[in-house]
């Protein structure tokens, strides 16, 4: 909690005003029983309605003034509380963009999300309490106690000794409340994984269906979070009538001992009166402090959550700052090697090629053969295990990821499109793209045709995912974000898989010249997509199995001349 609230010093100022409000407000409300117990003392008894109205009016104006405070105050606190959350998720967003995808798996998407809303929320709803409470409460409890002793010190025994019981309920309950706060949390995690993935994965749920088996996984972390909620509230709800029980006996002991005193000649009714309402502002001092000290243990779990992430170093650094302009149009896999965090064997091994700037290179192999997580080393998405990947001649190590980036049009295999216009979309690849840049890179792309046919063109909106379009036209759009930006290296994974072989036909022809001064770099499944290409690159078993044209892996390599023949008759083949 400490290190987050240290974001709080951007509002310093409203911290202040907020504390000197409270104080005022805590001032105010510990003068009004002074005031109760003169107008009752030397207004009531004795018939005095002149100062009645006096002292009256006092207590109207230290009410309006403590109100006042008060709620200036609430004001001011839900303004630095909120203003905290949104630094603190500004701030985590910020760290989470410089993840690889391997610190994404480590931590988890769902427990991300739970972090930056619900655990952040934690903390937003104990600043506000702190801010109010933090004053208030010593304040209304010093106070309360000096005000009491002074109306009756031997009287004042009874707030003693009721103080061991409040003192031990609230320790009980920290000691049984934090183990479980931790629960409820790690639990919502994963409420809101099975409810992510329910809602992603509902075609597949569907198709297979498998609904019934779904919510029968929902129910029970569901059922789990509820039962942990339960048992939270349960030591919550045991501090509230424990506090009104000794609030309730320690005003019945006052007004039974204070009314021997009033009998004995030794304590004014008035005093009696002030003194009761002093009591319930000790009381609710401590309750005030018992109920933050409930929810800081709460925050303060959530405050570790986001800390962890915050802590949580990149897997690698983005250090490079040289300029990834040295050979424009090349890309060079120098002996890589990698491995998946835990693995037991390397997904790729001793991985050495060049790809020259006009020419095509495709990449083809197995299913597992290491395809994808080769094209997810060149964006730096993972870094190499060993060896050295060049991107325009220049380590990719050397350069700022952003800098990598911007040298490549990326086309993933899962074609991704974001809720908007498709304009919107292809504008995603280069933000200051002209229309006239739009068109072009849509026509390319093959994606003119179902674009005009739309009712709004380019001003058509995409829903979130895209799922108001093809699997095809998604990636042709996504192609054609990839186009718009003009970039020195193409990476297109298994991105012509959803198209048919007329329209696959056409894209390539006219991918053809347009990345002439360009490296394009093609994983595919069909050889049709890489037959015409200028080096195809053979994986196995995260080996390069050969290199080399069409032609001549066809009379060198039998695992390429195998994946040719499975997808190709002998007389086309030959």
């Amino acid at each position: 909690m400490i290190k987050l609230l240290k974001n709080l010093s951007v509002y310093k100022w409203i911290v202040v005003a907020i504390l000197g409000l409270v104080f005022i407000q805590s001032l105010s409300d510990l003068f009004l029983p002074k005031l109760m117990a003169d107008i009752i003392d030397k207004g009531v008894i004795i018939g005095d309605i002149p100062y009645i109205w006096k002292i009256g009016g006092v207590m109207l104006l230290v009410t309006a003034l403590g109100a006042a405070a008060s709620i200036t105050a609430s004001y001011y606190s839900a303004q630095a509380a909120m203003g905290l959350g949104r630094d603190i998720r500004r701030k985590v967003f910020r760290h989470v963009e410089s993840f690889s995808l391997q610190d994404f798996d480590e931590i988890g998407t769902a427990s991300l999300i739970t972090r930056t809303t619900n655990d952040i929320t934690q903390v937003q709803q104990v600043v506000i309490m702190m801010l109010r409470m933090v004053v208030s409460a010593p304040i209304m409890f010093v106070g309360g106690l000096i005000m009491a002793v002074s109306k009756d010190a031997k009287l004042s025994l009874i707030i003693v000794a009721t103080m061991p019981v409040l003192i031990a309920s609230v320790l009980f309950i920290l000691y049984k409340g934090v183990p479980l706060f931790k629960q409820v949390q790690t639990r919502l995690d994963r409420l809101n994984l099975v409810l992510r993935e329910n809602l992603t994965g509902i075609r597949v749920i569907r198709a297979f269906n498998h609904e019934k088996q779904e919510q029968v996984r929902l129910q029970k972390a569901n059922k789990n979070l509820t039962e942990v909620s339960i048992k939270v509230n349960k030591v919550m709800a045991i501090l509230m009538p424990v506090m009104m029980l000794v609030m309730n006996l320690t005003v019945v002991g006052v007004i039974w001992f204070g009314g021997i005193r009033i009998d004995n000649a030794g304590m004014e009714i008035g005093d009696l009166m002030a003194f009761i309402q002093y009591v319930m502002q000790i009381m609710f001092a401590l309750v005030m402090a018992a109920m933050m000290f409930v929810m800081i243990p709460r925050a303060s779990v959530s405050a570790n959550r986001i800390n962890e992430v915050l802590a949580m170093q990149p897997t690698f650094l983005d250090e490079g700052t040289k300029k990834a302009d040295k050979e424009p149009g090349t890309l060079e896999f120098d002996n890589v090697t990698f491995s998946y965090p835990g693995a037991e064997e390397s997904a790729l091994s001793a991985i050495s090629f060049t790809a020259k700037s006009g020419q095509m290179t495709a990449i083809i192999g197995g299913t597992g053969a290491g395809k994808t997580t080769l094209i997810n080393l060149i964006p730096r998405f993972y870094d190499v295990t060993s060896g050295t990947i060049r991107v325009n001649g220049v380590d990719i190590r050397e350069s700022s990821q952003e800098e990598v980036r911007s040298k490549i049009g990326f086309v993933p295999q899962k074609a991704l499109l974001f809720s908007g216009t498709i304009a919107e979309n292809i504008r995603f690849g280069k933000q200051d793209a002209t229309q006239v840049e739009i068109e072009h890179a849509a026509r390319i792309a093959q994606a003119e045709d179902f674009i005009t046919k739309m009712k709004d063109g380019y001003e058509a909106e995409i829903t979130q995912g895209g799922t108001n379009v093809s699997g095809g036209q998604k990636q042709r759009l996504s192609i054609a974000r990839a186009l718009v930006r003009q970039p020195d290296l193409y990476i297109f994974d298994d991105s012509f898989s959803a198209l048919d072989y007329k329209t696959d036909a056409k894209l390539r022809a006219a991918l053809k010249a347009e990345t002439k001064d360009a490296t394009v770099v093609i994983v595919a499944q069909r050889v049709s997509t890489v037959i015409d290409a200028d080096q195809i690159i053979v994986l196995e078993q995260g080996e390069i199995a050969g290199i080399g044209t069409h032609k001549e892996l066809l009379e060198t390599n039998h695992v390429y001349r195998e994946i040719v023949e499975s997808q190709i008759s002998e007389e086309e083949t030959a």
